[in-house]
């Protein structure tokens, strides 16, 4: 006994690949935390993620309820700022920004409060080079 299915025909093209392309990118965009740069025009915000410039300094708050003090890590390297959790946190953070300036890291702070991490990083200001020449 032979059995025939009967033919279905679509009127668009379906691409089986696609929607699996759509899904790669989804997880690899949401996955991977790449290096978010600010700039001067730049003000970012979302729910987790906040900045703001003024001529002084970069204000960075970024959300990280139920970590504590102990529990992150800060590092600065010139124009470059990463933020990640110690191994055993309740959480796993990792993120990376880089600034339109160098880092003064001196006039530097970082506050924890509420569950929310503020960074404010001072600009760097280049030394002065101008000398004064005594008049013989």
């Amino acid at each position: 006994m032979i059995f025939t299915a009967p033919m279905i025909r679509r009127s668009a093209p379906v691409f089986p690949g696609a929607a699996d392309e759509a899904l790669q990118r989804f997880l690899h965009n949401t996955l991977t935390t790449p290096l978010q740069r600010i700039s001067e025009a730049t003000a970012t915000a979302s729910a987790a993620f906040k900045a703001t410039q003024d001529e002084q300094a970069t204000t960075l708050q970024f959300d990280v309820p139920g970590l504590s003090r102990e529990q992150l890590q800060l590092r600065l390297e010139d124009r470059l700022v990463h933020l990640s959790s110690v191994e055993g946190a309740p959480r796993q953070v990792q993120r990376s920004w880089e600034l339109s300036h160098e880092i003064d890291a001196a006039a530097s702070h970082a506050k924890l409060e509420n569950g929310v991490l503020t960074l404010r990083l001072a600009r760097r200001t280049p030394p002065d080079k101008a000398v004064t020449l005594a008049i013989e």
